[in-house]
C-alpha cells in the first residue's frame, strides 16, 4: 500500500519568510529538495513531513521558535481547510471542519470533544503510532489559538492547555496562553462553552460552500492511498459517539462489502476487532483523561450496550479500571 502524501502548500514560504528563515537552509537539513516550495503538486509522506519539522528545528536553533512559527499563520498564508475553518461562524464549527479535513494539511488529527461546559482539541498523529514530533505539537497549539483569535479578534484564552512533552521557554508560552501549560499524556487545548460559541467575524457561508466540495474531493483521494486499517480506525471515529460500531457500520461507511472489509484487514495482519478495541481504548483514555464525563456517558459514546461491560473491556485492554485511570491523572495533575 502506497503511503500517504500531503500536498506541500505555498503558504509554507510565506511563514518561514516572515519567521526570518530561509527556506533552502531548512530543506538542506530536512534532507529534502531544495525545489520542493516550488514544485508543481509537490507532496511529502509522513518521515518526510516529520524532517521537515526537524529541518526547521536545527535552523531555528530556538527551542521556542514553535510559539513563532503558530503565531505566523494568517490569512495571506493561504490554505483551503485553514480557510474554510475561518469562514464557520464559531470555533465549535470551525474546529468541526477543520477535524474533517486537518490531513489534507499534515499527518495529524484533531478531535474535537464538547460538553455543556467546554470544548476540548485533541491532537494526535495520522497514519503511525509514532508521537507527533514535539516541536510540532507545540506549534500546532499555537496555532489554533492563534486563528481563534484570528477569526474573533478577541484575545480569547484557553481554560487549558496541556502537552506530551516539557516545552522550553515555558514563560512565554504561558504568556501567550495566558495559562501555564501542564504536562500530560496528550496534547490538547480546553475552551469555554461561551468562548467555543464565539462569533467568528470571518463567518462566510458562501466561502465555505465554494470550498467543501474540493476538500470532500482532497479527502476522498488521500483516504485510497491511506492503510486500510487506518480508514477503518478513522471510520470508527466517527461513527462511535452516534452508536454506529458493527463490522457492517464501517463497511458501509467504506462503500466496502463486509468480506472485502475483513480480507483487506487481514492482508495488514489485523482484523476488525482489533481495530475496533484500539479505537475504543484510545478514545476512553482520551475522555477520561480530558473531560469530566461519567462513565455510563463514556460508555454511550463508545457503543456499550451498559457501563459494566465497558469497565470489563477496559480492564481487559490496560489491567485497570476507568475510575483507576481518571485517579491516576487527577493525583499526577495536584502533584505538578
Amino acid at each position: 500500500m502506497q503511503a500517504t502524501k500531503f500536498v506541500v502548500d505555498a503558504g509554507w514560504q510565506l511563514i518561514l519568510k516572515d519567521v526570518g528563515v530561509n527556506p533552502a537552509d531548512v530543506l538542506q537539513r530536512a534532507q529534502l529538495p531544495g525545489d520542493l516550495f516550488t514544485r508543481k503538486n509537490a507532496a511529502l509522506s509522513t518521515s518526510e513531513y516529520f524532517r521537515l519539522w526537524e529541518g526547521m528545528a536545527a535552523t531555528f536553533n530556538d527551542p521556542s521558535f514553535p510559539l513563532r512559527v503558530g503565531q505566523s499563520i494568517s490569512v495571506e498564508s493561504f490554505n483551503p481547510p485553514i480557510f474554510a475553518a475561518l469562514c464557520s461562524p464559531n470555533l465549535n464549527v470551525a474546529m468541526e471542519r477543520l477535524s474533517q479535513f486537518k490531513k489534507l494539511i499534515g499527518p495529524l488529527t484533531l478531535a474535537v470533544t464538547k460538553t455543556v461546559e467546554s470544548t476540548t482539541l485533541t491532537l494526535d498523529c495520522l497514519y503511525t503510532e509514532n508521537p507527533l514530533p514535539d516541536s510540532l505539537a507545540a506549534a500546532e497549539l499555537v496555532f489554533l489559538v492563534n486563528l481563534v483569535r484570528l477569526a474573533t479578534r478577541e484575545q480569547i484564552k484557553p481554560l487549558a492547555v496541556t502537552s506530551s512533552a516539557p516545552l522550553a521557554n515555558i514563560t512565554s508560552y504561558s504568556e501567550y496562553f495566558g495559562v501555564m501549560p501542564t504536562v500530560e499524556e496528550y496534547n490538547t487545548l480546553r475552551f469555554s462553552a461561551i468562548d467555543a460559541d464565539r462569533l467568528f467575524l470571518t463567518v462566510n457561508d458562501r466561502m465555505w460552500d465554494f470550498f467543501e466540495p474540493e476538500l470532500r474531493q482532497r479527502l476522498s483521494e488521500i483516504a485510497t492511498e491511506a492503510g486500510f486499517a487506518a480508514r477503518v480506525r478513522g471510520a470508527l471515529l466517527e461513527l462511535l459517539p452516534s452508536g454506529q460500531n458493527t463490522i457492517e457500520d464501517v463497511a458501509k461507511t467504506l462503500a466496502v462489502s463486509k468480506r472485502t472489509l475483513q480480507r483487506r484487514l487481514e492482508e495488514e495482519s489485523t482484523t476488525f476487532q482489533i481495530e475496533l478495541n484500539k479505537t475504543r481504548e484510545k478514545l476512553a483514555r482520551h475522555y477520561l483523561s480530558n473531560s469530566t464525563l461519567t462513565g455510563a456517558q463514556i460508555s454511550f459514546l463508545l457503543g456499550f450496550e451498559d457501563p459494566n461491560s465497558f469497565v470489563r473491556a477496559f480492564h481487559s485492554w490496560t489491567g485497570s479500571t476507568p475510575n483507576q485511570l481518571r485517579g491516576s491523572n487527577n493525583s499526577q495533575i495536584l502533584s505538578n
